[in-house]
């Protein structure tokens, strides 16, 4: 096990050996850690390593000029200039809010930035502000349409962030796969298998083999097969991709630059790296804020007063089980699978810097 703080030292001194400014190696390290935190150690330690071979390999500017490049009162779009992704979707997020400040909302349009961890960490930022947070992002080509078998599209996930009074926010953050690509990597390292209906072999035929990704298979979108609704989880998919990447003239669908070492790079672009989207809305604009608290912890109530189907204890509210996971984690430490850990100690040797391999 290891302490929040022990990964988050070794993780800012691996971007700044990498030579990103101290601001920006916290502000890229505090997603990993956050990552780990709420429970998605697919999106934590384990995406060490795709960064670092990201930057061997000259695709990520760690000294990025992020600016917008076209913009209106309430709307922008920013361009990324190759950073890494938490810096880019960070600094978009932040133009958001401050445009929900004076307009009401806020919405972003980024192109130019990689793979940028959890989603519900940008939407998450703007609950300070009393805020309505949204956040989407494109990413690796590894998802089948409905009736296909080629690599089209991403996880594509979607996170949603609402204040509340007395209660916990209300968090969503989830993909539009019924698994995202992080966790077939961990399930691959585990040696475990998944269930039928995540993932397809090259001719379409359902797969329990995590690994078939790098065979030429694909993921499936949420829903899985058409007759369980898969259609629906395709829609939802190219909606995201729409708003992250076409509409900031990023890389949409097949063109969309991978973060995985064993995706090889189209020479084909159809824009600029990796597209997110954001958006910030003021309660103000809409009601009191907290008049409008009041009702949501209302809605919270009444949720979770619905009758627990059998075998089940209660009604979770989206956003519960992260900040369960964020409260037990961070007192008895983050797990690190040991392939991560030999990953991490391999770059650590390459950087000259210590890492404390646990085996």
């Amino acid at each position: 096990m290891y302490t929040a703080e022990y990964l988050e030292k070794f993780t800012r001194n691996v971007f700044e050996k990498m030579g990103c400014s101290p601001e920006d190696a916290k502000m890229a390290t505090d997603v990993f850690i956050a990552a780990e935190l709420r429970g998605y150690s697919s999106h934590g330690m384990i995406r060490i390593k795709d960064y670092f071979q990201l930057w061997q390999a000259k695709r990520i500017n760690v000294s990025p000029d992020i600016k917008i490049v076209h913009e209106s009162p309430s709307t922008a779009v920013v361009d990324g200039d190759g950073a890494i992704g938490m810096i880019a979707a960070t600094k978009s997020m932040e133009i958001a809010i401050e445009k929900a400040k004076t307009a009401g909302t806020g919405w972003v349009s980024t192109r130019g930035s990689n793979h940028f961890g959890i989603a519900g960490y940008y939407s998450m930022m703007a609950l300070e502000h009393d805020m309505i947070g949204i956040c989407m992002t494109i990413a690796n080509p590894l998802v089948a349409p409905t009736f296909s078998v080629s690599q089209m599209l991403g996880t594509n996930p979607i996170a949603v962030a609402v204040p509340a009074g007395i209660h916990p926010p209300f968090v969503a953050d989830f993909s539009t796969t019924p698994i995202a690509r992080g966790k077939l990597a961990v399930a691959g390292k585990m040696g475990e298998s998944v269930p039928l209906g995540y993932v397809q072999d090259a001719e379409g035929t359902p797969s329990t083999n995590p690994d078939i990704l790098k065979e030429g298979g694909s993921m499936l979108t949420l829903g899985g097969t058409r007759e369980q609704g898969g259609h629906k989880g395709y829609c939802m998919s190219a909606i995201v991709d729409i708003f992250s990447a076409v509409l900031s003239g990023a890389n949409f669908g097949p063109f969309c630059p991978p973060s995985v070492a064993y995706l090889p790079v189209k020479e084909e672009k159809v824009g600029e790296g990796t597209g997110h989207f954001f958006g910030a809305m003021r309660i103000d604009a809409f009601q009191t804020p907290d008049a409008f608290k009041s009702q949501m912890d209302k809605w919270i109530e009444t949720f979770r007063a619905a009758k627990p189907a059998k075998g089940h204890d209660r009604v979770l509210i989206p956003g519960d089980p992260e900040r369960e996971n964020e409260e037990r984690i961070s007192k008895e430490g983050i797990n690190v699978l040991v392939p991560v850990q030999k990953e991490m100690k391999e770059i650590a040797d390459e950087l000259g810097i210590e890492f404390d391999y646990q085996g």
